[in-house]
């Protein structure tokens, strides 16, 4: 099959992992083979009948696959899309006169972890699993009857000179009815649909080895046709390797998602706690108290003398009578120079009521100081009055014994 036609089948999604290649071999003049790789479609076609009957074959089976085919991992869909391909080869070979025109199908459709395949002929699906390759499909050929009936070993088939008659194509039979599977494959596994012209070459341990070393798909599936080339290439080689890569994208959506969601909730949780030490704060706050000065009197806070962000942490509860410059004087000293802390409000009231105390109790020391004070002062008075008294007393009979004196001298 000319290279334009093939490409014209495939269809590159920015996230399918595949690869493909199809090449006419060391034998064939002409490439039969067409394949479809436009996820979640692919498909292999090995027209038989001649270069001008197994060309156009399968060219009209792929291209009527790819219009009539499911995009979901419908086996039944998928079947019946392999059915309107059978039907457009056998009209076609009517129309252009060409019997015997026919063509293999192998076609898959891969959703996310859910495979569905429909086969007719000898290409083949094999699935890459934990490193175990297994045949998906059964073969509909004469060797394959020949091996399930013990009359040929699966050895002797791959020289037996009949081994290219197949029992089962698109474009011969209206009736025909495609072989349908439906799995479950995991993200990892590795699809490979192929024409006879690999198999036929290659054993399977040989496939199961390449499709296990060699990570890229499309190096992957070049390395098998050269493979097959190599080791004689008799047929028509086509190869379609495609990777599972399941449900990866909305896995990590899904993670994506789910990290945010956690990321918010680690966030308000972060937030809550935030806001809750800082209400716990503000509330242990809200029961303390401390005095200080304001315009000279002493005025009870509630809270403590200091602010977050601005914010004061403390309010004015009432202001006493109580005069600063009537307490002691380091007491005086702290109000006017900062602030008195206590616990609470009460004992801030408690500690107002001492100063009072303390006021009193000063004033009423003072006033009975000051009566002392006066009354000594009295005494003393009187004392001197009375000292005064007796010395002129004295003076006076001074005088008057002198007198006495004089008048007897005369």
């Amino acid at each position: 099959m000319a290279a334009a036609r093939t490409q014209a089948q495939v269809r590159r999604a920015p996230s399918a992992k595949f690869g493909s290649r199809t090449d006419i071999g060391c034998v064939r003049e002409h490439n039969e083979d067409s394949l479809i790789v436009a996820p979640p479609l692919y498909a292999v076609a090995d027209g038989m009948g001649g270069h001008a009957a197994g060309e156009v074959a399968s060219e009209i089976a792929v291209r009527t696959l790819a219009r009539q085919a499911p995009s979901e991992a419908d086996t039944e869909a998928l079947g019946n899309a392999v059915i309107t391909a059978n039907y457009a080869v056998i009209n076609a070979a009517q129309e252009k006169g060409r019997s015997g025109m026919g063509t293999t199908m192998t076609a898959a459709v891969l959703r996310g972890e859910r495979l569905a395949i429909a086969q007719v002929g000898d290409s083949r699906a094999y699935l890459l699993h934990q490193g175990q390759m297994q045949q998906l499909t059964r073969d509909h050929s004469l060797m394959a009857d020949m091996i399930e009936a013990g009359e040929i070993t699966p050895e002797e088939a791959r020289v037996h000179p009949k081994r290219s008659i197949i029992t089962r194509a698109l474009g011969s039979d209206p009736s025909m009815q495609p072989d349908l599977y439906e799995l479950d494959v995991c993200t990892g596994d590795r699809l490979l649909l192929c024409s006879d012209g690999l198999t036929g070459m290659l054993e399977d341990s040989e496939i199961e080895t390449i499709l296990m070393r060699t990570r890229d798909p499309q190096r992957c599936a070049s390395i098998l046709v050269n493979e097959a080339i190599a080791a004689g290439g008799q047929d028509n080689i086509t190869v379609v390797v495609v990777d599972v890569e399941g449900n990866e994208e909305q896995r990590v959506k899904k993670t994506r998602r789910r990290g945010r969601a956690w990321a918010i909730v680690i966030v308000l949780a972060i937030l809550a706690t935030v806001l809750g030490i800082c209400y716990g704060a503000y509330h242990y706050t809200q029961t303390c108290a401390y005095l200080a000065s304001q315009d000279g009197k002493v005025a009870v806070y509630q809270g403590v003398p200091d602010s977050v962000l601005g914010v004061s942490l403390s309010h004015l509860d009432h202001v006493t009578s109580v005069e600063v410059s009537d307490l002691e004087p380091g007491v005086a000293n702290r109000l006017s120079e900062g602030v008195i802390r206590v616990d609470n409000l009460d004992k801030a009231n408690q500690l107002v009521d001492t100063y009072e105390e303390y006021i009193e109790e000063s004033k009423a020391a003072s006033a009975s100081a000051s009566s002392e004070s006066s009354e000594s002062t009295e005494d003393t008075s009187s004392e001197s009055a009375e000292g005064t008294s007796e010395t002129e007393e004295a003076s006076s009979t001074a005088s008057a014994s002198a007198s006495d004196s004089q008048e007897g001298v005369a």
